[in-house]
């Protein structure tokens, strides 16, 4: 199953691993896209890099995929955006406390925050991004 087809508030292990495996695999992609770009001096500097933006990008995955649902079941509120805010918000100033900058933390909470809140409401509401006009 896909992560929207899954319950909301429910089922938070098995969102948490879907992110978790999403935010992986982009690390894994922006990891290698930075390597090549600012090639390491050793072998040991590129697996260092990739070991970091790989588990960054996957701790953000995981901690969005809990706080989202975990925030569901405390507010009683299965189908609310705010809880997607809190998510994003949670993994935001996860990456502040991981870069040691308050500023990054808080831009980060706002920014993730905003794209998964507006991500939610897109698909409550039926958006699209890319495909054929409606007429």
């Amino acid at each position: 199953m896909g992560y929207w087809e899954l319950e909301e508030g429910k089922n938070c292990v098995e969102k948490t691993w879907i992110t978790t495996k999403i935010a992986t695999a982009l690390g894994l992609v922006g990891s290698a896209y930075h390597i090549v770009l600012y090639q390491p001096e050793t072998t040991l500097e590129a697996l260092q890099r990739a070991t970091a933006g790989t588990v960054t990008m996957a701790s953000l995955g995981a901690i969005f995929g809990m706080a989202t649902c975990i925030s569901a079941q405390v507010r009683e509120a299965p189908d609310d955006p705010v809880n997607y805010f809190i998510g994003g918000c949670s993994s935001g100033v996860f990456l502040g406390a991981r870069t040691h900058s308050a500023i990054t933390g808080v831009t980060a909470c706002i920014g993730l925050g905003s794209l998964a809140m507006f991500t939610k409401i897109g698909k409550m509401e039926g958006w699209k991004i890319s495909g054929e006009p409606k007429l």
